[in-house]
Formats: structure tokens, sequence, C-alpha cells
């Protein structure tokens, strides 16, 4: 399968331009892929440290035309975890930006560079690296940044299939200028680079953070035409003012990542409309590659609040506890998704990456919805254990698992709504609380107020000693 019909476009064709490094065009794009398989990259794993900058850029579009197999990961990964990660998975090759910190650094393969694109150095590690499906074209981590082992295996089918269905609903020409305001390593992010090159639209890459100048001055200067963000991102916009400035060009918004308060989406939504823009609400996961739904903008004020309805090619129904579909107006229960862009299921070790297609196109997503009279979506809970905290999806047990192993003289449960994690701590020693706080910012590159450390005499039990996380809840 041509991922994105890359090869059908010119050499000359702009790819992307950069705040850093200039223009980038295809010519660029088939001589890194080249490069990459002569490196030995085919048919491998390789570990991809992402930054939003043209290395990254040509390294993860490169892995996808030599048919290798990436695993994007942030390139402010801690360090012990990216061991952990490496040790479970076994990468022939590691594609790192040369910017990287030294104790990041000193955890990759000490040898000699076998490719330079731009920015990045391909790194061998000596090893050949694991059995790979041959249907097997990405992987992405499933938890956030808690440095989970367990991945999500997306074949070129999946991120092909979402991607047409995107740049469908978005309506995506040539003409547009996305601007990188999610990391490439996000599955969001990562949704948002594939359907604009299938709509064979030029990046704008920046590192710059939109609470710089820079980051605007390049919105402007290229003519920035969408802006994408999670319920934190437009926080900042409404705290920045964007709905008063001066970007003639920008057409439309997205956001996902978790969902957006009703007073911002109401205001986003209106303004949008009042100014001749679109406003799209998002869902989805990392596991259908990862969107699975959307509102469409001419209803994004009359169903505020609301997920939508599933994206081209796709279908949702609701079904209960024993797995009957719900039907009507009006039901509730847990959200399932049925689609081309679902992955091929889970690895939890690299003897998995062998493995074919375990989900034949259904998601169960985890999350408990409602469908009103109109057929449209609501999310209105949760029934797996995760929180979304400023746009990673985040697991509690992994949290309790990560804390329970740094501090094992304590007992820890979590708890948690969107952008705030509780950690009740049972009887901890003096100093553990701001210490378990400072640790968990660390290791997620999140910010400390993501945490909340509660000091209990105990952590409740039920009768048969699992820990009690309703009353946990409801003291949250």
């Amino acid at each position: 399968m041509e991922l994105f019909h890359m090869r059908e476009r010119a050499a000359q064709e702009l790819l992307a331009v950069s705040q850093e490094g200039g223009a980038v065009r295809c010519g660029e794009l088939f001589a890194a892929a080249e490069g990459l398989a002569r490196a030995g990259c085919g048919r491998r794993l390789v570990f991809l440290l992402c930054r939003n900058t043209p290395g990254t850029l040509l390294g993860y579009l490169g892995c996808l035309l030599c048919g290798a197999a990436a695993l994007l990961l942030d390139a402010q990964t801690a360090p012990e975890l990216l061991q952990r990660i490496a040790g479970t998975y076994r990468p022939a090759f590691f594609l790192v930006p040369g910017d990287l910190p030294p104790a990041l650094r000193a955890v990759l393969p000490q040898r000699a560079a076998a490719l330079e694109l731009r920015d990045c150095a391909l790194l061998p590690t000596g090893e050949a690296g694991p059995e790979l499906h041959p249907d097997l074209a990405l992987l992405l981590t499933t938890s956030g940044s808690t440095g989970s082992p367990k991945l999500v295996r997306l074949s070129g089918k999946n991120l092909q299939s979402n991607a047409g269905s995107i740049a469908g609903y978005l309506k995506l020409t040539r003409e547009e200028r996305p601007i990188t305001t999610l990391p490439m390593s996000y599955s969001y992010g990562m949704s948002i680079v594939n359907s604009h090159v299938l709509a064979g639209a030029p990046l704008l890459l920046t590192r710059r953070g939109i609470l710089e100048r820079e980051f605007w001055d390049m919105a402007a200067g290229e003519g920035a035409t969408s802006l994408a963000g999670v319920p934190y991102t437009y926080q900042m916009f409404r705290r920045l003012g964007l709905t008063e400035m001066d970007l003639p060009r920008l057409r439309y918004l997205t956001q996902a990542g978790g969902k957006l308060p009703p007073e911002l989406h109401r205001a986003f939504a209106a303004w949008a409309a009042q100014t001749g823009r679109r406003f799209y609400v998002m869902y989805g996961q990392t596991e259908a590659g990862p969107r699975m739904g959307y509102l469409p903008p001419e209803r994004a004020v009359e169903k505020c609040g609301a997920m939508g309805v599933a994206i081209p090619g796709g279908r949702f129904w609701l079904e209960d506890g024993d797995g009957n579909v719900l039907d009507g107006p009006g039901a509730s229960g847990e959200l399932v998704y049925q689609g081309e862009n679902v992955a091929m299921g889970y690895a939890e070790g690299a003897d998995d990456l062998r493995l074919g297609d375990e989900w034949g196109g259904v998601l169960r997503t985890g999350d408990m919805a409602r469908r009103d009279a109109d057929g449209v979506y609501s999310i209105v809970g949760r029934k797996k254990r995760f929180v979304k905290l400023y746009g990673n999806r985040v697991s509690l047990d992994e949290v309790e698992r990560l804390l329970s192993a740094r501090f094992p003289e304590a007992e820890f449960a979590c708890v948690g709504r969107d952008d705030l994690l509780s950690a009740y701590v049972g009887a901890p020693p003096p100093g553990l609380a701001e210490a378990a706080a400072d640790y968990l910012a660390g290791q997620t590159h999140l910010p400390r107020g993501a945490f909340r450390i509660c000091p209990v005499a105990a952590i409740p039990k039920t009768g048969a000693g699992k820990t009690c996380y309703a009353q946990l809840s409801a003291g949250d």
C-alpha cells in the first residue's frame, strides 16, 4: 500500500515549512526513505524520538515509505522509561534529534550514525530487532506519559483509512497550512500530519509553543489555516485572546483529547460561526488511529457538549454491561466503534509484534456515552480507569505502579478527572507527599498541578480486600 500517495508527488512539491529549518520538499523525503532503506531499516523496528522538526518528519514518513515500523516517542521521554521500553522491544535503530539532554543521550546506542536526516541521526543498536508482521506500520504508546510498555499496533490500512476520513470531513485541500500545536508523537498530532500529507498540504513546523510570540509570528507570516488543541490549549487560546488576533487565513479549529468545558465549547463555536470559520469538536483514541467521531461545525452551537457522529466509513453503537445493543433515543451505554482505522491490537512484548489483526475492526472504547434523538453522541463517563491530563491519556493503574515502585514504604490509590489526578497515600512518612508530586511531574513531563497527593489515614478497602475507589472518588 502506498501510504498517503506520497510517491505520486513531484520532487519539488513543498512538504513542510520549518521555523528553524526552512523548506522541506518531497524530493528530500524520497531521498530520506532511500537512505533509511540502505541503512537496513526496511521491516525493522525503529524508535523515533520526536520533535516538530524536519528531521522527525522525514524520519516518520521515510519509515512508512521504506517499510520500517516506527515507535513514536516524545524526545523528552524520561531516560529510565526509554530504557524500559527499549529493553522490552529491542529495536534495531533509534532515530533521534541532535540536541537531546545528556541524561537521555546516555541511554542511547553509543555507535556512529548510520544516516543523518537534517536535525536527526539514525543510530543502530547492533540488534536485528524483533520479527514484524507484514501489515505492521506504526506503534504508539497507550497511556500518555507513564511509560507503559503496552503499545498499539497500527497497520498501513489503519493509517490510510483514518487520514482519508479526516481529510474528508475537514474538507482539506492543497491550500491548507496547518501549524503544529501538538507533538508529532501524540496520536492527535500524528493524525494532523497524516491527513494533510494525504491532501498534499504543506505543514508549518515549529518547536515553539502557543505561549511564545515566535509561534504566532509564524502563524501569521506563513498564513496558518488551522489550529488544533486539547482542552488545556483552548484555555490558553482564550487567555491569549485568540478571537481578537489578526489571522485572516485561519479557516478552522479542531479540538480533541478530552471533553471541552461547555462554556469554552460554546464561546469558540459561536465565534467561528460569526466569523465564517469552522469549529470541530472531535473524539478519538490511539487504538483507532486515532479519530472516531466529530461534531459537524454547523451543529457546534446547537449540540454544545456533544462529541458528535462517527467519521466517514465508521459507525457507532451502544452496548449494556452484557454486550446487548441498546437502541432508541436517549440510550446510554458503552460506546463501541467499527471501522477500518481500528488497530490490529496491543503489544506487551517483542513477540507480539509478529501478530496480525486481533480486533477485526471493532473497538470497545471503555467510554460511556448517550445518543440523542438526532443520533448525536455525548460522552458521559468512563468505564476504564484512565484520565486525560493536558490531552494525554494516562492510566491510573500505571501511575499507581510507578508510585509503588518508587515509594515501596507507602500504599497508593489513584482516582481523577480530566486535568487532575488525585493520588491517595495511606499514612505517609514526612515529606513523601511532596516527593511523590515532584516524582510524577518529572516522570511524565506534565505540570505539577496535574497531580494532587492526598494523605489519608488508610486506603479504604472493600470486604474482599480490594481498594474501594468509590469512596475516594466521592471525596475527589
